[in-house]
């Protein structure tokens, strides 16, 4: 990297006195001077980055010459430098929790809720919310804590009991299963009457706030919502706002351009009485205007508000920096850009105005419904109007859905021969296992990144549902073991996310047992045909059968509902034992991964991507049928089969995936890969 001295001198002419920076910035025709470029690099700092680690550098200027890029480069390596979050450690230290209290104190009330989240309900946050792993410790992607004078829990799902006591001082937060022991049981043990229990009101939704209302209840407790965040008050490196270019979607991966889908879902609008929607999910605001962004890890998405009207005009609330001129371009005249501070005036002017709003009691901040009750708004109840039409995909996004599976199957049968020659020795661990798979991701075409960070659980870390390893809890694979690794990516015309288990040497009776009833139940769910209507919840049930025939079950949903180049879990389809609001419709996609988990020793899960669509046509049936169509190509292993268990349909099914997965990924891989994909998948 140059020196600033050799960056300002690869420039001739510079004015007398100009500082380096500013010169080159001027000389490259950017209206930034040196303080925005400051500014600006701590927003990129602070966002995930991407496969373009230059990216960001298009908000500075259109096409920045080399010196100008060295001195960017050099601007972002010194903040990134500067920087301290306090993040990573696990568990957090004590006095952050002494901080807060003494800042609770200052506000005047007794405790506080510490949410996952952020102002977006987003399931991967940018640093700057994750508040709640900075006070704990606790990593996971769904958990809370609740704080008061003398004592405070943290509570998760079944997928993180044994995680969040290996990340979280147990001293100072009791863990809680937030089903079996939930937030009102413990704050009816621990909360006093009278006390007042802050929130801050942007992280939660209306229908969250109402949930802690009636666990308040419980104790006599209130809630009182809080204009700052007090965890913010506290955390002195807290993470800038993310910044990174938005950039537009083309239509030949979205396949409906942003005008049709404002037009459709304005009409929804109109049909459901409402005069506007206030939209809060990114994924929601990308899908409408065929935009993508990188704030968050994971996902492409941008932060930012937005308020579609009936007539199909959107404003768009984020900060402008953001934008690139194609951007702008692509938004055209239909959209109006404005800064997120914004944001609280639109609002105040459509209350003023009487106006009908739908805002998702579910995903909307209660911040942005109480500011338009108090204003006057009539509140419409309805869904996010974006959500079903984002799940239901169109013919090209589910072309691109198959075009991306077949690549990111090559890839991933690329890195289980290449387990199957290496993990015998011993010598593979789970972060090197992790490193060649992207690094076989990677190197495919339209490859933007992973869509989560891969779980890579060798032995009995495999037993931890959404174990993350880490220097400390790596694990070699040894024989006599079996590997999981669950892991996807994104692509420009799709999202990708697969689970294979695999046996390291000789796996033993019992391990094969499991996994050929898991198997029957994915091949159940694979395999099924239901009537259209039908909901993920009345599906449930066939993945769990044979685990249930000899007592055993897993305690997580069976399926979710993924992206089209966008969230790796979106709505409003599922597969679950809870009934799902929303029946399963042609041109969903959903994941069907039944598991099973040993605390102690290992776990197994098999996970195919799932098409929703109209089923064969059959003469004797009498209504409308939908089945699935198996987007995920990649071997399931044979040495943990154990044939006596499954039936001659099963088998068939079986041996009819593994032919189709190696007709389609054999022209794609090299030829040893290609030998090992032969035996791999022969009949069983």
């Amino acid at each position: 990297m140059h020196g600033w001295g050799d960056v300002v001198a690869a420039f001739d002419g510079l004015e007398q006195g100009d500082s380096g920076l500013t010169a080159l910035l001027r000389a490259a025709g950017s209206v930034l001077d040196a303080k925005a470029v400051g500014a600006l690099a701590s927003g990129v700092a602070a966002a995930p980055g991407g496969v373009d680690p230059d990216g960001w550098m298009v908000l500075v200027a259109d096409d920045p010459p080399p010196a100008l890029r060295d001195a960017l480069r050099a601007v972002l390596a010194e903040t990134r430098a500067a920087a301290d979050d306090g993040l990573g450690v696990s568990p957090a230290p004590p006095a952050r929790l002494g901080a807060l209290r003494e800042r609770l104190a200052k506000l005047g009330v007794d405790g506080f809720v510490v949410p996952l989240t952020d102002e977006h309900q987003s399931e991967f946050p940018p640093g700057r919310a994750r508040r709640l792993a900075w006070l704990t410790g606790f990593t996971g992607s769904a958990g809370m804590a609740m704080v008061l004078p003398e004592c405070a829990a943290v509570f998760v799902d079944g997928r993180y009991t044994l995680q969040v006591r290996d990340q979280v001082e147990t001293g100072l937060f009791e863990p809680r299963h937030q089903t079996e022991q939930p937030p009102g049981d413990w704050l009816a043990e621990h909360a006093t009457e009278g006390m007042r229990i802050g929130f801050d009101p942007w992280l939660h939704t209306a229908d969250g706030v109402r949930r802690l209302e009636t666990a308040c209840a419980k104790s006599g407790a209130l809630m009182v919502a809080l204009d700052e965040n007090p965890v913010d008050a506290v955390w002195p490196g807290q993470p800038a706002p993310p910044l990174a270019p938005v950039v537009p979607h083309p239509f030949d991966y979205a396949g409906s351009d942003s005008a049709e889908k404002r037009s459709q879902t304005a009409a929804a609008l109109r049909d459901a009485g409402a005069d506007a929607a206030v939209l809060s999910a990114p994924d929601s605001i990308a899908w409408l205007l065929n935009i993508r962004g990188g704030d968050v890890p994971n996902a492409p998405l941008a932060l930012g508000f937005a308020i579609l009207g009936a007539d199909a005009s959107v404003r768009l609330f984020i900060d402008p920096r953001k934008l690139t001129e194609a951007a702008r371009r692509h938004l055209g005249d239909a959209v109006t850009v404005e800064a997120p501070e914004a944001l609280e005036a639109a609002l105040d002017a459509l209350g003023t105005a009487g106006v009908a709003v739908q805002a998702a009691p579910g995903g909307t901040p209660a911040w942005i419904t109480n500011r338009l009750k108090g204003a006057g708004a009539r509140l419409v109840d309805g869904a996010d109007p974006c959500v079903l039409p984002k799940a239901c995909k169109n013919t090209v996004e589910l072309q691109g859905a198959r075009n991306a599976h077949i690549r990111d199957g090559a890839a991933l049968t690329r890195f289980l021969a290449w387990l199957a020659r290496e993990a015998p020795s011993g010598n593979i661990d789970e972060l090197s296992a992790t490193e060649r798979l992207l690094g076989f991701r990677a190197a495919g075409e339209l490859f933007r990144g992973l869509s989560f960070d891969t779980i890579s659980g060798a032995g009995p870390n495999g037993a931890i549902v959404h174990y993350h390893s880490t220097p400390a809890t790596n694990r070699k694979l040894e024989p006599g073991t079996l590997y999981l690794v669950d892991s996807g990516a994104q692509y420009l015309d799709g999202t990708t996310d697969v689970t294979r288990t695999v046996a390291i040497g000789e796996p033993s009776a019992e391990m094969r047992d499991r996994f050929t009833r898991v198997l029957k139940g994915h091949i159940a769910i694979a395999s099924a045909r239901f009537p259209a209507g039908t909901g993920g919840g009345q599906l449930d049930t066939l993945a769990r059968h044979a685990l249930w025939q000899i007592g055993l079950d897993f305690d997580h949903g069976t399926g979710h509902g993924v992206g089209s180049y966008l969230c790796v879990h979106e709505g409003p389809q599922r597969i679950a034992k809870r009934l799902a609001e929303a029946p399963i419709r042609p041109g969903m996609i959903v994941s069907n991964e039944p598991g099973y988990y040993k605390t102690g020793a290992y776990g197994i899960r098999i996970e195919n991507l799932e098409m929703v669509r109209a089923a064969p046509a059959d003469d004797g049936a009498e209504r409308d049928m939908l089945c699935f169509e198996a987007l995920t190509l990649a071997p399931i292993d044979r040495a943990l089969v154990e044939t006596k268990l499954m039936t001659g349909p099963e088998r068939a099914w079986l041996d009819a995936y593994h032919a189709r997965v190696r007709d389609t990924l054999t022209p794609l891989v090299d030829n040893e890969t290609a030998e090992w994909l032969a035996q791999a998948t022969a009949a069983i």
